[in-house]
């Protein structure tokens, strides 16, 4: 099975953020991406973010 990974440096933002957050499973993956896109850059969870995270999700490991 091949690992889906978001990465938060795709997201221009003040805070320049680093994180990359990676899953087995697509659901999974979006729930920890919204978790943080909520609590750390302030986001709203709404079915638009949920969207253009999924739009955002590569496969594979992402690079070290």
């Amino acid at each position: 099975m091949t690992r889906k990974y978001i990465d938060c440096r795709e997201f221009p933002s003040e805070m320049s953020c680093t994180v990359a957050i990676s899953a087995d499973g697509e659901e999974e993956l979006v729930e920890a991406a919204v978790q943080h896109a909520v609590s750390v850059h302030g986001e709203h969870d709404t079915p638009e973010l949920r969207a253009e995270i999924k739009k955002a999700i590569h496969e594979g490991a992402p690079a070290a």
